[in-house]
């Protein structure tokens, strides 16, 4: 088996964090949302080789891979890529060079969490797409199932709620027994410049695949409802990621003077002084608060605030706050002095 990790975002509802830094590589609960996926793939050691599509700034994701893992793990990473951003499915095409014959696929978003037992995943049977039930399903990729819990149809971002064929929405994690079948199924939709809102999708390859497929082809779905699905598209879906995380963390630490209201993270040579920080509160490496309150919030390595009060924030690295009370969303070097 294979892992193909699309990377190559621009995380442009992400700004002005991802002008600088790609998406995945953001920081949630203390490390890069990358690191969670890539961790968890070498723990349960799943995949011979993981390939990473990048694009904008996709030079700081190949660097801090191959620093950050090596000696565990670095010496199966692959990275490609991806010159133009032309859609999920394009960026996966961009790996068919890399698969010299057929065999298992796993593909994950690089920039969505999920609290799941991938070994339990890759042991299915027949191919799977991961799926949550969702209120409104026209921001997603959605499927049809029959009785037998196979399904019969992908449709991309219907037009409205009542054409959707289910509320079953795809999110971002999928297996393919046959690599070779999604591999002609992509090559198919590119060279026929089949998109759907300009951009060449996954699920109109993987609708392909099933209106090709005999009544003995291995080329069925089936779904796996994931309920630990963790979003970090938009900043207030970072934090929750950062506040889903740090529950799961046991971490403790000791700064007198301070009050630390658990679960936080607090990084090295961090200098705390007459604070509270927490709850749901991340401090990066390097960083010196004093007289200051944190809360549900990220604060990015370097960084120092002085008499302040920082609640539903995040703020970039090497940042100056001093005297603000107020939600702060900035990006790195920023400066906010208030009177």
């Amino acid at each position: 088996m294979k892992v193909v990790i699309p990377a190559a975002g621009f995380g442009t509802r992400l700004r002005p964090h991802t002008l600088t830094t790609p998406k995945v590589m953001l920081n949630v609960a203390g490390k890069p949302m990358l690191y969670f996926i890539v961790e968890q793939l070498l723990q349960d050691n799943i995949g011979d080789k993981i390939i990473f599509i990048t694009g904008f700034l996709g030079d700081q994701i190949e660097e801090g891979l191959k620093k950050d893992f090596a000696g565990r793990g670095a010496e199966k990473f692959e990275f490609i890529v991806q010159d133009e951003p032309k859609g999920l499915g394009h960026a996966v095409h961009c790996a068919k060079k890399s698969f010299a014959k057929n065999e298992e696929l796993l593909i994950i978003l690089g920039d969505t969490l999920f609290d799941v037992d991938l070994k339990k995943l890759v042991s299915s049977k027949s191919s799977v797409v991961s799926v949550q039930k969702v209120d409104d399903p026209r921001r997603f990729g959605v499927v049809e199932t029959n009785s037998s819990g196979e399904i019969t149809k992908f449709v991309e971002k219907p037009a409205s709620k009542d054409v959707s064929p289910s509320n079953d929405a795809i999110i971002g994690l999928y297996l393919f027994k046959n690599s070779e079948s999604i591999f002609n199924s992509l090559e198919h939709i590119v060279s026929n410049d089949h998109t759907t809102s300009g951009e060449y999708q996954l699920t109109d390859a993987m609708q392909h695949m099933l209106g090709n497929a005999q009544e003995d082809s291995k080329d069925k779905f089936t779904i796996f409802h994931i309920e630990g699905w963790l979003d970090c598209g938009k900043p207030e879906t970072i934090l929750e990621t950062n506040r889903y995380l740090l529950k799961k963390m046991d971490h403790k630490y000791d700064y007198k003077g301070c009050t630390i209201n658990y679960p936080v993270f607090i990084g090295e040579n961090v200098i705390l002084q007459n604070c509270t920080i927490g709850p749901f509160a991340t401090i990066n490496d390097d960083c010196e608060i004093c007289d200051s309150t944190i809360e549900n919030s990220i604060i990015n390595k370097g960084t120092k605030i002085q008499r302040s009060e920082l609640n539903n924030s995040i703020v970039g690295e090497f940042s100056v706050i001093k005297n603000s009370k107020s939600e702060i969303n900035t990006g790195p070097y920023s400066e906010i002095f208030s009177k």
